[in-house]
């Protein structure tokens, strides 16, 4: 029973150290300040530069009036500040009439912009059709022309076969050889053929002008 009293006495003690009225610091006073304006010594080397200049004279001008010995005219700023003044104000700062012509000029841009970008969607959903029938024509054209590859392929290796006999891999570098010599044969052929029609053609049209032109010069065929 002694010892829960004893707690509770200790525990009430350290609560009235810990209370609010209780203060165990004391600040110091402020500074005391002279009731005048204090001007720096320039000799002193301690001194900040920005005592020594304009800012602090308009803090004293500021702190106390005609006390402070400042003349005020001597706190406006020169004409060179004063052009700096102005063409900072003019970057950063632009006139009601400057910011609402810079705002036409961007919803102008924008406007153009998104003209050109409909007339192109416009453009292009126009040729669609057309694209796509081109695809279509060049993907047709692509397996007819693989699967000609193919037989072509196919038809010269039945032929190589045929000369070797059909014992002969086909792996086999004579069977290859072969092969590419058929290939090299073949696309000769095809090569003179075209040779041939198009000499066709051109004396075709040649007959044709001296048809409607008796009296036309006619070229000579290469």
């Amino acid at each position: 029973m002694a010892a829960p009293v004893r707690q509770a006495h200790s525990l009430l003690g350290l609560a009235a150290t810990l209370s609010p009225g209780f203060r165990s610091y004391r600040a110091p006073p402020p500074p005391c300040r002279s009731p005048g304006p204090w001007w720096p010594d320039p000799n002193d080397p301690l001194i900040p530069p920005w005592q020594l200049g304009p800012r602090y004279a308009a803090k004293q001008f500021a702190r106390h009036g005609a006390a402070s010995g400042v003349a005020p005219g001597s706190l406006w700023p020169s004409q060179e500040q004063l052009r700096e003044l102005e063409a900072e104000e003019s970057e950063w700062y632009p006139s009601l009439a400057t910011m609402q012509e810079s705002v036409r000029v961007q919803q102008l841009t924008e406007e153009k912009k998104r003209k050109a970008r409909e007339q192109l969607i416009a453009e292009c959903m126009a040729k669609m059709p057309q694209m796509i029938e081109n695809w279509r024509r060049q993907q047709q054209e692509r397996r007819e022309k693989e699967k000609a590859d193919k037989e072509r392929r196919a038809q010269l290796q039945a032929e190589a076969q045929e000369r070797l006999g059909y014992h002969v891999d086909p792996r086999s570098a004579r069977f290859q050889e072969l092969l590419q010599e058929l290939e090299k044969q073949q696309r000769k052929r095809l090569k003179e053929e075209k040779q041939r029609q198009k000499k066709e053609a051109r004396a075709a049209a040649m007959a044709a002008t001296v048809a409607q032109d008796p009296e036309a010069p006619v070229a000579p065929s290469s």
